[in-house]
């Protein structure tokens, strides 16, 4: 299974990746439920040209995107971005921490169709 990993463009000036990689690599919180072998594929943040970084994921067989934590707690357009992706891959509205969150549960879609 590719994965993609898509976080707040506005938490990267100031974090290093190192709660969502964590998880990733040690497959536990969001990516605790995958059975078969996971790649990540694409590690960016959900700014700048979010059409082509799509079409790019799709082209490169991404199968699941996992919206950060961050992206769930601080970024406005975590709904629409999460319905959006789920077009072309299954969504997974967190990374790691409690799958509830602070002050929204995280957005679990399968992709449409």
């Amino acid at each position: 299974m590719k994965i993609a990993i898509l976080v707040r463009e506005e938490t990267m000036q100031r974090c290093t990746g190192k709660g969502c990689l964590n998880a990733f690599f040690q497959k536990k919180e969001s990516f605790a439920g995958y059975e078969d072998e996971i790649e990540l594929v694409t590690f960016t943040h959900a700014g700048g040209d979010i059409d082509h970084k799509i079409e790019m994921m799709r082209k490169n067989g991404v199968d699941a995107v996992h919206l950060s934590s961050c992206m769930r707690a601080k970024a406005a357009n975590y709904e629409s971005l999460a319905k959006r992706l789920a077009e072309y891959f299954d969504v997974v509205g967190y990374t790691h921490g409690a799958e509830e969150g602070k002050e929204r549960a995280a957005i679990i879609i399968k992709k449409e169709g």
